[in-house]
């Protein structure tokens, strides 16, 4: 196992995050901007206002998304474990 291998595994592991994080996070970046917005504008400052929907829409995501973010999680982890015969060398 060489120091390629290792950067190229480094790298996958890190596209796989990326791509597992995405959703969840896109989501709640919207859901937060769009009640930052509505707190300016009623100046009503409450936090539990801003907690509740982000925990409802990424809990939305997850079980909208879950079966996807499953299948990329568990094809990396068959790639990996597949190709260990090969990175022993």
């Amino acid at each position: 196992m060489d120091a390629d291998s290792v950067i190229s595994i480094g790298r996958q592991a890190m596209e796989v995050t990326i791509l597992l994080a995405a959703p969840i996070l896109l989501v709640s970046l919207a859901i937060g901007l769009l009640i930052a917005m509505f707190q300016a504008a009623t100046q009503i400052n409450e936090m539990t206002l801003s907690f509740v929907p982000k925990l409802m829409a990424v809990a939305a995501v997850l079980m909208a998304a879950g079966p996807w973010l499953l299948r990329q999680l568990t094809g990396f982890t068959q790639r990996l474990i597949e190709n260990i015969p090969y990175l022993i060398g």
